[in-house]
């Protein structure tokens, strides 16, 4: 079984948090990408409240700080701003690489022993456009072994710059995936990222909280129970498997 991992485990190119689980193994790990502007802190906080059995919980920093001396960090390659409001979608070929490589690759499976299908995303906003795009490019490199445990996309869909060839869509990613947004025009889950999500994705859940129109991390029990139902269904336990015992496959 693979080690609770910790901070030594991990590339000076990641900021990160750990928030080890109740129990001594750790069956799952769950990376969380925290949106435009934002810290660690808070997810951290938010994956300490969920008290997910067996499961790690990795927390990430945004890579680049926001200029002008403005607090928190963001993921894309640059920054932009466009009409008094910054490009959504400004590339994540830089935090891609970090995720895919330094994070997923080369530590947690190469290093650590865990494999793909136990490795979730939970991004929100900006974070769940590196989520998806991280997602689609490990499955591009790892082909039919490229199945994570799945992602969890909040105000979030696949940007458009994650598509690099039009054959892709004859190749899905098998990562399930649950995109979660408000209900209203202000909400970044357009019916055209939807579609363009679904266009790369082999499953694919949309919820829209009903009586929200914009994009917040959930705030109540019937927010969350879509995310705690996808995560019933994804992640793996060892409870009451005997010691030493081999997974036949």
């Amino acid at each position: 079984m693979p080690p609770l991992p910790k901070q030594s485990d991990f590339p000076p190119s990641l900021t990160l948090t750990i928030t080890p689980p109740d129990s001594p193994r750790s069956t799952n790990i769950l990376i969380l990408l925290h949106g435009l502007g934002d810290t660690p802190a808070p997810f951290a906080s938010f994956a300490s409240a969920l008290h997910l059995p067996e499961t790690s919980c990795i927390t990430v920093q945004a890579p680049v700080p926001l200029p002008f001396d403005l607090p928190g960090f963001h993921w894309g390659d640059d920054i932009v701003f466009e009409a008094d409001s910054l490009d959504q979608d400004p590339g994540f070929t830089r935090a891609t690489r970090l995720i895919v490589t330094d994070l997923i690759r080369s530590t947690l499976i190469d290093k650590l022993g865990y494999r793909a299908r136990e490795i979730l995303l939970f991004g929100y906003a900006q974070g769940a456009s590196v989520a998806l795009s991280a997602a689609l490019e490990f499955h591009r490199s790892e082909g039919s072994l490229g199945e994570l445990g799945g992602i969890i996309a909040i105000g979030g869909v696949l940007p458009l710059s994650a598509i690099k060839e039009q054959g892709s869509r004859q190749n899905k990613s098998p990562s399930p995936v649950l995109v979660l947004g408000g209900n209203g025009a202000q909400s970044a889950v357009s019916d055209v990222g939807t579609r363009r999500t679904k266009e790369e994705f082999e499953y694919v859940d949309v919820v829209r909280w009903k009586g929200k129109r914009e994009d917040t991390m959930p705030r109540n029990r019937d927010e969350m129970m879509p995310i705690m139902q996808f995560f019933a269904r994804r992640l793996r336990s060892t409870s009451g498997v005997p010691e030493g015992s081999i997974e036949l496959t």
